[in-house]
């Protein structure tokens, strides 16, 4: 606790705990090493005419997450996005994009490793994913696609849930 009219607490950074050697230190670790475009796809079929179509576009927006490990200590998450916009005249645009990002990760146990490959990492790259989508349909002649926020982590759990429903029904109706 700070002092009386002192806004800082002292930390004791220099307590008996000090950091162990560097290769010696056993904690958990999880970090964003980089993030990057794999590939970017920008489809206008149907410019310039789409630009005077008045009717209301249907926008659908779909993406897949998948993770691998690079090295011991590397894992990438790749993030595909693709966002359609259909009129009754046709095709106005399609964007597709596969974003990565490099996750390091030392002294983390496989539980704790997939629910941040697939639901954290995905949430804190997503900002940057929305972005791109947003710049290359604005650039392709359109109002900028505004993309509400992913609950990944509510999406992770859903699917882990269902995936443990079809397990134990799977389990249920073989012992039949």
């Amino acid at each position: 606790m700070a002092e009386e009219g002192d806004i800082i607490t002292p930390l004791d950074l220099d307590a008996p705990a000090a950091p162990l050697a560097n290769g010696e230190d056993t904690s958990p670790a999880i970090g964003l090493i980089s993030q990057y475009i794999k590939d970017l796809s920008v489809e206008n079929p149907n410019a310039p005419d789409s630009y005077q179509w008045q009717d209301a576009p249907e926008v659908s927006i779909d993406f897949n997450i998948g993770a691998r490990p690079l090295g011991p200590d590397v894992h990438e998450i790749e993030m595909k996005m693709t966002a359609t916009s259909k009129a009754p005249q046709g095709t106005q645009y399609v964007v597709e994009l596969l974003y990565g990002a490099l996750i390091g990760m030392r002294n983390v146990t496989d539980e704790q490793a997939h629910p941040f490959l697939f639901a954290e990492g995905p949430r804190l790259v997503f900002p940057f994913a929305r972005r791109i989508i947003a710049d290359a349909v604005r650039d392709a002649g359109y109002p900028p696609l505004l993309l509400e926020p992913i609950d990944f982590n509510g999406l992770y759990m859903s699917q882990l849930q269902a995936r443990q429903a079809e397990e134990l029904a799977a389990g249920t109706a073989g012992q039949a």
